[in-house]
């Protein structure tokens, strides 16, 4: 086995472990045991069974397999493994991201707290350890304000202080959930610690980048569709309407944002707001997004983030020259319902057999709980599907869950229904435009 041409992967999902092999590269796995398949032990050249969010165990098998069969790079594309695969690099001197940068981004205070004096332009936060806490960011930066773990995904545990009479709702809520898991399915991460800052009101996006020695280029600017109330995702398309000027401010940004943090090479996944004073970067991540954008990015734009992402370290994927052109738009719509319990799922099948259909993903079975649409878990599926532009894409997703893709529901409060499309308030263009500022 040829260790130049040898990766070794910190978790990972089957997608990743098939292009790692489909790019010709032996693959070495380090894997939780609640995520290993069937797939992946077919296709990994080694696989090691352990808890790779624990050093104390990684270390030892990272160094075994250093010794043989030997790797060129460590990566990880998933959230749990990110600081460890820098810890790898640190230690072999693989290059790559290296511990304190991918920390310094998964954390969002210790993001924060570096950022604070780099950047004049950064969001005002603080931790959050007591009550009296939140008076005193109120005193100090109005309202609203955020409070957020500090290293949560998928909008769990994301709160608006509207006002005074939400601190004490607010406070108990975030005791409520120290100490819990990160999501329904995984047990990879514990919520411990919570930090404030401060609201950008304004349109979301995010920007889904590459880097290349240094040179960060913008694959693609995301337009988000948000909750107000409780920060869930509800739609996705690429690639963002956003006028060119403000688009250009957007690039601007997440590029220094990148420089700011040390990033150099590789992919990230970073959420911005267009507020009054112009792009404002929420948080960020040294990996692929979720909810099907990478699927998104290649249909609109040709590109694999996926496979740059493991090609690049190799010298197997081409440098890109600057920001790519879109040639066609996409979206994913996500399918939600009334509480109850699901009765039937049926439509996958068909609406996956259409050229337009870029994914259907359901995380749901019959038999399955539905809940209200508190955050990212809560929702119950996606389409992601193209079109000639992003607003085609959308309206499209939306059909295709209303015709085709039909999750039914008993509900609690009686009744049998379909789920629905999460609406995302509308189809026209996000309202951004440039900072004067």
């Amino acid at each position: 086995m040829n260790r130049d041409r040898t990766l070794l992967l910190v978790g990972a999902n089957d997608e990743t472990v098939q292009k790692a092999a489909a790019l010709g590269l032996h693959v070495l796995l380090l894997q939780h045991p609640s995520k290993l398949s069937a797939e992946q032990e077919r296709l990994a050249d080694r696989t090691l069974v352990l808890n790779y969010t624990d050093w104390d165990e990684v270390r030892p098998a990272a160094e075994e397999l250093w010794t043989a069969p030997g790797f060129g790079a460590a990566l990880s594309l998933t959230e749990a493994g990110l600081e460890n695969a820098g810890r790898i690099n640190d230690l072999f001197g693989l290059g790559g991201t290296g511990y304190e940068v991918a920390k310094r981004i998964r954390d969002k205070w210790a993001m924060r707290l570096h950022l604070a004096g780099l950047d004049p332009a950064a969001v005002a936060a603080a931790p959050l350890l007591k009550r009296e806490d939140l008076d005193a960011f109120a005193a100090r930066h109005g309202f609203p304000f955020i409070v957020k773990p500090a290293d949560g995904t998928a909008s769990l545990g994301v709160f608006r202080v509207g006002a005074p009479e939400d601190a004490d709702r607010v406070w108990a809520e975030v005791e409520r959930l120290r100490g819990t898991r990160t999501d329904r399915i995984s047990t990879l991460f514990v919520l411990q610690d919570f930090l404030m800052e401060e609201y950008v009101d304004g349109p979301e996006f995010s920007v889904e980048t590459f880097s290349f020695a240094g040179r960060h280029v913008v694959v693609a600017i995301t337009e988000k569709f948000v909750d107000p109330r409780h920060f869930a995702e509800l739609g996705h398309a690429v690639p963002a309407r956003l006028d060119p000027a403000a688009a250009e401010q957007v690039r601007e940004r997440v590029g220094g944002f990148l420089d700011l943090v040390g990033i150099r090479d590789g992919v990230c996944h970073t959420e911005v707001r267009i507020g009054a004073r112009g792009p404002a970067v929420i948080e960020s991540h040294n990996r692929v997004a979720g909810d099907a954008i990478p699927e998104l990015v290649r249909g609109a734009y040709g590109i694999d983030l996926v496979t740059y992402a493991l090609g690049w370290p190799f010298g197997l994927v081409p440098e890109l020259p600057g920001p790519p052109a879109a040639k066609a738009g996409a979206s994913t719509r996500f399918l939600v319902g009334d509480p109850g319990r699901v009765e039937s799922v049926s439509g996958v099948e068909e609406a996956l057999s259409r050229t337009d259909v870029l994914d259907v993903r359901l995380s749901v079975a019959p038999g399955d709980a539905v809940r209200a649409l508190k955050d990212n878990w809560d929702r119950l599926g996606l389409v992601a599907v193209t079109g000639p532009d992003a607003t085609t894409a959308i309206r499209r997703g939306a059909e295709l869950i209303r015709d085709t893709v039909e999750i039914r529901i008993a509900r609690d409060g009686g009744g049998s229904a379909r789920a629905r499309v999460a609406e995302t308030g509308t189809d026209a263009p996000a309202q951004a435009t440039r900072s004067t500022t």
